[in-house]
């Protein structure tokens, strides 16, 4: 596969990180905002354009096994916060000046593995789940359920549908648990800006759907993993208008550019 083929993939990432930081530019946002979200981008590239999957059924284990490590890794050394309802809230992993939402890093490639393989869907999902749950991140757990109607929709496996139906209880249950205060240019992006620009908050929209329609119908995966990726990316878009979570790839936050990124990739994994 060549680099040509590869372009749409890296599209799908830097139409929405490049508009917005011109938003957050634009609306006054710290400078180092912008400057996050573009280098997160600088820094994935080149794995979206020249990555490779793992081959051996042993090295897909074990990077799933890796991505629910890292899902889980704030309940044991991450930042806690409190919800609006007085719970524990862990959904972010340290790394310097940066806090890393765990889920939005983790669940775009397990969705891929979660695809790839029919015998091991439903179980990859259902402990992405737990992991979510135990978070609480409503978020995540709402977005892999998206992500498991779009795997659904295409195999018509009744044990991914069970999922679907488990993700949407437990995901309501997560956010009454789970929601916090918004941070600005953080949670709730679109709504804020809409509010004083529309055009600019129509920007904003336009450029997340030109993502969602590249990972849907443009990105050089075969058709279960690209709704797995489009809708798991549908799913935190909608939480993100809902109530307070992070803006997939247009808000400041690396965690969705490096998540999205080291999912696609995992272009050369095999199907099964």
């Amino acid at each position: 596969m060549n680099i040509r083929d590869r372009l749409p993939a890296l599209a799908a990432i830097a139409i929405p990180v490049v508009a917005g930081a011109v938003w957050m530019w634009l609306a006054g946002a710290p400078p180092h905002y912008a400057l996050v979200n573009l280098g997160a981008l600088v820094l994935v590239s080149p794995w979206v354009l020249f990555g490779r999957g793992p081959h051996t059924s042993l090295s897909r284990h074990l990077l799933a096994a890796a991505m629910l490590l890292v899902m889980l890794s704030p309940i044991w050394i991450g930042q806690e916060l409190r919800s609006i309802t007085g719970h524990t809230v862990t959904r972010w992993f340290p790394l310097g000046p940066l806090s890393l939402h765990t889920g939005m890093i983790a669940a775009p490639a397990l969705v891929v593995l979660a695809a790839r393989n029919r015998k091991f869907t439903a179980p990859i999902l259902l402990a992405a789940l737990l992991a979510a749950w135990l978070q609480p991140d409503a978020a995540t757990g709402f977005a892999l359920t998206i992500a498991a109607v779009g795997i659904h929709h295409v195999t018509k496996d009744w044990r991914v549908g069970v999922t679907a139906i488990i993700g949407f209880l437990a995901s309501i249950e997560m956010a009454m648990r789970g929601e916090i205060p918004p941070q600005p240019f953080v949670e709730r992006v679109l709504v804020d800006a809409m509010m004083p620009n529309v055009a600019a908050g129509m920007a904003l929209l336009l450029a997340l759907a030109a993502s969602f329609a590249l990972l849907l119908y443009a990105i050089p995966f075969d058709r279960t993993k690209r709704f797995a990726l489009a809708a798991l990316l549908l799913g935190f878009t909608v939480m993100s208008v809902m109530t307070s979570y992070p803006t997939p790839l247009i808000g400041y936050g690396a965690a969705p550019i490096l998540g999205f990124g080291i999912a696609l990739g995992l272009h050369s994994i095999p199907q099964r």
